[in-house]
């Protein structure tokens, strides 16, 4: 049976909310005196061309049978990238652990979907899949979200908190003998929509934002939402980015470099408070995601800590597949019908195995 397996190779994907595109990594894990130890083999991250992401993007506003079509077809699209990159580096595998794309993420009315088919995805790629990771926690009655913490727990305990800084930033750490996490604010979700005002696709290394000043009232609006004065567990998705950050952005009148150098400092300023909020002093901060290489931010955020913890960046490999090599792992557990969905993070009625299984046909 698999339960007694203490090794396994699989790979993990990842599409995240920032619509950067497709991380593919193909990883080990081994489990030695109850400690996991991992490898990452071999990685790649597919762009999403220009249609594709447009697709992507909006996705939320489709009818449900053109929903539905997309959703297959995503999954035989994940499919056929697995193929090409199993058969590229001559690699087999226990099995596939994809994330899917979140289109929808409602968790207070019992709602989250994720394209991207189990079963499009295992006959394209002819290996088994698990999929599907954050329904169940919902169906528990929890947000589903964030999932990467029991990663963070077994993998890369040593840190005190890992962040990371997708289009959402999330954190988690130990809190007495409980894991917990949330999500924390939009981070490269905010970032890149300034962006495409002015058509780029990113600000690389934050360099337009350093050249603005700060603008004190569109950073306390920012501030002042009242998804930051909520407790813990929360998390956030891009329907509420439409529908409570956006329309402040799009009707500042600002210079589109002073939005971007506040927007940069209204994360840095969450993050900041909600690492305080913890008392961990002198602690330790693996930051990791695209907004990583963003060095404006990661100076703003070390400046808002004040000495009180230390940002550690890890190799790129790290930052770029953390998630995916993390998802990769929680197929692992769910394959060993072992815990990857905790209580504490999502606030569901019990701790849980999560994760739907496909076999190619």
């Amino acid at each position: 049976m698999s339960s007694v397996k203490n090794q396994y190779t699989t790979i993990g994907l990842m599409s995240g909310t920032s619509l950067d595109g497709l991380d593919i990594v193909y990883c080990s894990f081994e489990k030695k005196n109850d400690t996991w130890i991992f490898s990452i083999i071999n990685n790649d991250s597919i762009d999403y061309d220009i249609t594709f992401k447009e697709q992507l993007k909006n996705t939320v506003h489709l009818e449900p049978r053109a929903l539905l079509t997309f959703h297959n077809e995503y999954g035989s699209w994940l499919g056929n990238q697995v193929k090409k990159f199993m058969n590229q580096n001559n690699i087999q595998v226990d099995f596939v652990a994809s994330h899917g794309h979140t289109v929808f993420h409602q968790p207070e009315i019992g709602l989250t979907y994720q394209i991207g088919s189990g079963q499009h995805l295992a006959n394209a790629c002819e290996q088994k899949v698990i999929c599907d990771f954050r329904t169940n926690d919902v169906a528990l009655g929890g947000q589903g979200a964030p999932l990467v913490p029991i990663g963070d727990q077994l993998l890369f305990g040593q840190y005190d908190f890992c962040l990371n800084l997708g289009g959402i930033s999330n954190i988690s750490f130990n809190s007495g003998e409980k894991r917990i996490a949330y999500d924390i604010s939009p981070a490269n979700m905010l970032l890149n929509f300034i962006c495409s005002t002015i058509d780029k696709a990113y600000d690389k290394g934050g360099a337009i934002a350093k050249t603005g000043i700060l603008n004190p009232t569109l950073l306390d609006t920012l501030n002042n939402l009242s998804y930051y004065k909520l407790p813990f567990p929360k998390s956030l998705g891009y329907e509420w980015f439409t529908e409570e950050m956006m329309p402040i952005i799009v009707h500042n009148q600002d210079s589109t470099e002073n939005i971007l150098h506040t927007a940069v400092h209204h994360i840095a300023t969450q993050i900041a408070d909600a690492i305080k909020k913890t008392k961990h002093k002198n602690s330790s901060i693996l930051v990791t995601g695209g907004g990583a290489k963003n060095d404006f931010l990661i100076q703003t955020l070390q400046q808002k800590l004040d000495g009180f913890a230390t940002v550690v960046i890890p190799s790129e490999e790290i930052i770029d597949f953390k998630e995916a090599l993390i998802f990769a792992f929680m197929g692992v557990l769910r394959e060993r019908n072992e815990v990857n969905c905790l209580q504490s993070v999502t606030g569901a009625r019990k701790d849980s195995s999560s994760g739907v299984l496909y076999y190619p046909s």
